[in-house]
């Protein structure tokens, strides 16, 4: 790093920070607090005036790579620009400064952007309801799962397997074992589609889903849906849909009607609100009818022009979040689809898989493509060619992007592809761009090819260079066995317990 720490830049001679008095009413802190957690000196703040603040943050930020720079082409869960229009919409002061626990007949508007973001998310994917408290798309998997087995469980069947293709997101079957089922793996057949013949083989009367994305995560489009949706009908489970390739195609043909009976979609990935980075994020889950008596509690309803939450569904899951769910994201994704209309985001989905055919064929002479195309909103390419005639590997690749000013793409995922490199470059991105992306990998191949060993010391020009990963996973894997006290995650002052050289 180029930019000391804050804690590092502090200067004794500079006041202490100002903070305002607790603006409560009746007793304060050292009156309610027990003695023992109270303070018995301030708290070891920097000291900085308040330009120096500023100029640190704005330095930090400045070493931070953002969409705000340039081309962000990370596969599979694209950080897609995110409109300034969507950031005002949630600023209003209505929505900004509203309380979860408001009486209801306060916050009727509230309830009807919920009401209608509902039914619109239900329109893309072709369901009857949708919940929208989950905070993230692994969070609507395992709500949709909870859903899948309070299902099961009210028709007295014992079903304790989920089957998870060879491709899916890691998160699939790690949600699946979470909600307490046994996890099935389901291979790919050549194409990279998921193989019917041992989808058969893996079904039976133990099976209670098969979760699957569509297109795939290879950026392919699984054309045997139909026959697979019956396949996994006619065992008594159900189709649970992985939204987050979703953009690929909305408003252009839905999962409901591919036969999917839960699906989840991805607000930040589909309808542009903030990926979260563990914050607030936000993702929805639509059911069919026969999952309907299970959704989540509250659930919004309107009843004779009015708006209420309705707690009383006896065979619900529960509440899954806290309050309503991110409503600060809700109202972000709301304003992108009245923005858009239907056929805004129809446009959006042919704009995305116009962009991924287009970048995989100004790359597919530089880089293998080790399955057909057409792709969808993104594509899957390899740097195993290079590997083994150069020894530049997809990390190389990946690095050498970054020092020509390019965030790299996601790298060996899915794991069914040696030295994977996908690419997903939305519909929001010009032809001049990828024109520049393509330029920009055609040198590095070029480069692995006569001069390979330079690749190997990228990046160059960053603040942070090659960093040696496998001695990080050696430390952290000691760490975690007790056998080190690496690593070190934060700043000691000299004498707090760590020398100030250690961190």
């Amino acid at each position: 790093m180029t930019e000391p720490l804050s804690f590092e830049l502090s200067r004794p001679a500079v006041d202490p920070p100002r903070l305002p008095e607790a603006d409560v009413d009746g007793p304060g802190p050292a009156d309610v607090l027990p003695h023992d957690m109270l303070r018995d000196r301030p708290p070891g703040l920097p000291r900085l005036s308040e330009p120096e603040i500023m100029r640190h943050y704005s330095r930090l930020a400045s070493l931070n790579y953002s969409i705000s720079e340039n081309f962000y082409p990370l596969g599979s869960c694209t950080m897609k620009y995110n409109p300034v229009l969507n950031e005002q919409a949630a600023a209003l002061p209505g929505f900004a400064g509203l309380h979860p626990y408001q009486d209801e007949e306060t916050v009727q508007g509230a309830l009807e952007l919920m009401w209608r973001l509902e039914r619109a998310l239900c329109a893309v994917v072709g369901v009857e309801r949708a919940t929208l408290q989950p905070a993230a798309g692994a969070h609507g998997e395992w709500t949709a799962l909870r859903m899948i087995a309070a299902f099961h469980h009210s028709r007295e069947e014992n079903r304790t397997e989920v089957l998870v293709p060879d491709s899916a997101h890691g998160t699939n079957p790690a949600s699946a074992a979470l909600s307490g089922f046994h996890v099935v793996e389901v291979k790919s057949g050549p194409d990279g589609r998921i193989s019917l013949a041992d989808l058969e083989s893996k079904l039976s009367p133990r099976t209670a889903a098969l979760m699957l994305t569509n297109p795939n995560t290879l950026g392919l489009f699984e054309r045997e849906i139909l026959d697979i949706a019956e396949m996994v009908h006619a065992t008594g489970a159900l189709l649970y849909y992985d939204g987050a390739n979703l953009n690929a195609f909305m408003g252009i043909c839905r999962p409901g009607d591919m036969g999917f009976d839960a699906v989840h979609m991805n607000l930040h990935k589909t309808f542009t609100t903030p990926h979260g980075g563990g914050g607030p994020g936000a993702g929805p889950v639509g059911v069919k009818a026969d999952l309907v008596p299970f959704l989540p509690t509250p659930t919004v309803e309107r009843t004779n022009g009015h708006l209420e939450l309705d707690y009383k569904h006896p065979q619900s899951i529960g509440r899954v979040r806290s309050f309503y769910g991110n409503f600060g994201m809700l109202v972000r994704a709301y304003t992108y689809i009245l923005a858009m209309g239907g056929d805004g985001l129809s446009q959006a989905s042919q704009d995305a898989v116009l962009s991924a055919n287009y970048l995989r064929k100004l790359v597919e002479g530089d880089l293998e493509m080790p399955h057909a195309g057409p792709c969808m909103h993104e594509f899957v390419a390899s740097a195993h060619h290079l590997t083994t005639e150069h020894g530049v590997r997809a990390l190389d690749v990946a690095k050498a992007l970054l020092d020509r000013h390019f965030y790299a793409p996601t790298v060996y995922f899915p794991l069914v592809v040696p030295e994977a490199i996908m690419v997903e470059p939305t519909e929001t991105e010009s032809k001049e761009t990828l024109d520049s992306f393509a330029r920009a990998i055609k040198e590095i191949a070029a480069e692995a090819r006569t001069d390979p060993q330079s690749l190997h010391a990228e990046p160059k020009t960053l603040p942070v260079g090659r960093l040696d990963e496998v001695a990080a996973a050696r430390k952290i894997n000691a760490y975690l066995v007790g056998q080190s006290e690496d690593p070190v995650l934060r700043w000691k002052a000299p004498g707090e317990g760590a020398p100030k050289e250690a961190c």
